[in-house]
């Protein structure tokens, strides 16, 4: 076995037979996924890019003996925000079907376990679909993440971290993403032009309809952004600064680190069938491989 599996993250640094060796280690395959939207007047296209690959390859620097970084998707799913100019959408259908193909090819190869990384708040719906697909049409297991839902596993990081208010102080191109984007990529934040942005439905006050990074609400409007942004920017980035961004990465990247170390030697959940009598047909959709 290569010394190079052991100590390379970079899923697409591997050679063929390299990548055997990696799949013998029992590597998680991490999976950033992204978009490429506005983020307000201050920030660039590629903040969905930046973030969660970012904090991926800053985990796999640390146990690169565990897991592998593939390179982003890099299209999600952005439909409700062309308004804006350069956002790019993928209709999502093609971009499920698209990380769909890319658990699948992990699972034929032979990597059990996968963790899509997400960068981008819409492609949660989309993606916690791919998982459980890929789950149930595969013998790999995959689970979802936002980054920075990894942020919330210890429950006293946020409450401390945070100063902008709740809801909608933290939701795009924000205090938290502002502060991140900041950290991982300063020269390129057009400092001048960061200004807080609001959400008109929040300030309904309502209790079902608000919007945040850390939490929906229970019956939220999700629609156009431009019928409820000005500017594209949801939230106080005003509070943004670069050392907020240091430590939202060094949390997220602990807690990534800990979910790879936990995922990678859990056993698999298994599968029971409860007919009485076995079933004579197929099951009625592509079914798990065997």
């Amino acid at each position: 076995m290569s010394t190079r599996a052991a100590t390379e993250y970079r899923y697409e640094k591997l050679t063929w037979p390299e990548i055997n060796d990696a799949i013998e280690m029992g590597k998680v395959c991490i999976v950033p996924c992204g978009a490429v939207e506005q983020h307000g007047p201050h920030l660039p296209l590629d903040v969905d890019l930046v973030c969660p690959t970012g904090i991926a390859k800053g985990a796999g620097q640390q146990i690169p003996d565990k897991m592998l970084v593939l390179p982003i998707v890099a299209y999600g799913y952005t439909g409700h925000v062309m308004d804006f100019p350069g956002t790019i959408n993928s209709d999502y259908q093609n971009f499920m079907n698209h990380v769909l193909d890319i658990t699948r090819s992990l699972a034929y190869h032979g990597f059990k376990k996968i963790i899509l990384l997400n960068g981008h708040g819409s492609n949660m719906p989309n993606l916690n679909l791919v998982a459980r697909r890929t789950n149930l049409e595969t013998d790999a297991e995959c689970i979802l993440s936002a980054w920075w839902e990894l942020l919330s596993v210890d429950k006293d990081f946020m409450p401390d971290w945070r100063e902008s208010k709740f809801p909608g102080g933290c939701a795009h191109a924000c205090e938290l993403e502002t502060s991140l984007y900041l950290y991982l990529d300063e020269d390129n934040v057009r400092k001048e032009k960061i200004r807080n942005g609001t959400i008109s439905f929040n300030e309904e006050n309502s209790p079902f309809n608000y919007v945040d990074l850390m939490c929906q609400g229970p019956a939220t409007i999700v629609s156009w952004t431009s019928s409820y942004s000005d500017t594209g920017v949801l939230g106080e980035a005003e509070l943004a600064t670069v050392e907020k961004g240091k430590a939202a990465y060094d949390e997220a990247v602990k807690q990534l680190v800990a979910l790879v170390s936990w995922f990678k030697d859990r056993p698999k959940d298994e599968r029971q069938s409860h007919h009485r009598k076995p079933p004579t047909m197929p099951m009625p959709w592509r079914q798990q491989t065997t």
